[in-house]
């Protein structure tokens, strides 16, 4: 039977390679929600919950092509300080938000210069194969 298309409720516990913990739902005490296979998730992590039934557990691992994609060095991008507000006061190492078409977008300052800012715009898990500790609690019929 298949949650396709379905409102679905899971737990996850996510952790790269080296056992880091990323992310956990458990932590929380909250499930995920989502509406299987509508890409509101990482395609790896739809295609695992499509065909568990409710109480089903299962643990997978999501190459990053699956996740958040390979790293993409075309998405470091320089910027000249002058076209950048408070340059000097970005916090190198931590996230900022830019506003594009389509809202706010997360960059991560790589470094700043009297030149340049660097900014790195791929997600934080870009590259990364995932492995996922799923339980599915609930389908919405």
């Amino acid at each position: 039977m298949s949650n396709e298309g379905k409102k679905v409720k899971a737990h996850y516990r996510g952790t790269l390679d080296d056992g880091t913990q990323f992310d956990c739902s458990y932590d929380r005490n909250e499930p995920i929600e989502f509406t299987c296979m509508a890409g509101q998730m990482i395609p790896g992590f739809d295609a695992a919950v499509k065909d568990m039934a409710v109480g089903e557990k299962k643990t997978v691992k999501i190459p990053a092509a699956d996740a958040y994609g390979e790293y993409n060095p075309q998405a470091v991008q320089e910027v000249p300080v002058s076209q950048v507000p408070n340059a000097d006061q970005l916090p190198v190492g931590q996230t900022v938000y830019f506003q594009g078409p389509m809202g706010p977008f997360p960059a991560k300052v790589v470094s700043v210069d009297n030149e340049k800012c660097v900014f790195d715009m791929n997600h934080e898990l870009a590259g990364k194969d995932l492995t996922f500790e799923i339980e599915l609690v609930e389908v919405a019929e």
